[in-house]
């Protein structure tokens, strides 16, 4: 029972870990990432899609990203979409394929995404933290109905304190990293 609860709660931190990690690839730093716009939302044909599925997006150098769309039809979408963006860049299109410049960062706009950084890692943190809550209120219910003795639980509740302890120190590094790239640029 305890072993379950402990099982869950690693598979539900560790997801509050990939989730913050895809939030934070999003971020812009000095360099191009094609993740910078993956998930970017596209109307195309009416319905939203995220712009890895309709284009191919690679980086050939360290300031450009270049976007080719699966169908030619949908450029204007996707230009579009850039623009309408919170991304700050501006599309260059030549007919079959845009460019997006990506400009150095301003010292002011670093600090902002590093505080966007500290922010989105405690959200991160309060994820896991809340798992925690949740497999300790199981574990205490389980003790309540007499399915696992007082000491079960005290172990479970070991367990489940250096996992959480364990979760959020990755957080801590991961946010750190980033946060040094944002600054470095």
């Amino acid at each position: 029972m305890v072993k379950d609860a402990l099982a869950e709660a690693q598979t539900r931190m560790k997801g509050a870990i990939s989730s913050f990690e895809e939030d934070l690839a999003s971020i812009r730093t000095g360099r191009a990432s094609p993740a910078l716009v993956d998930r970017l939302s596209v109307e195309y044909y009416g319905n939203p899609t995220p712009l890895m599925q309709l284009a191919t997006i690679s980086a050939p150098e360290p300031r450009l990203l270049t976007i080719r769309p699966f169908d030619p039809a949908s450029i204007k979408d996707i230009e579009r979409a850039i623009m309408a963006s919170d991304l700050g860049l501006n599309p260059n299109n030549d007919g079959k394929l845009i460019r997006l410049s990506i400009p150095p960062l301003t010292e002011e706009r670093r600090h902002e995404l590093v505080r966007v950084v500290k922010n989105r890692a405690e959200e991160a943190r309060v994820a896991v933290r809340n798992v925690r809550r949740d497999a300790q209120n199981d574990m205490r219910e389980f003790e309540r109905e007499k399915m696992i003795s007082e000491d079960e639980l005290r172990r479970g509740e070991d367990d489940l304190q250096k996992q959480t302890d364990h979760h959020i120190d990755q957080i801590n590094e991961i946010g750190e990293r980033k946060e040094t790239e944002v600054l470095e640029g």
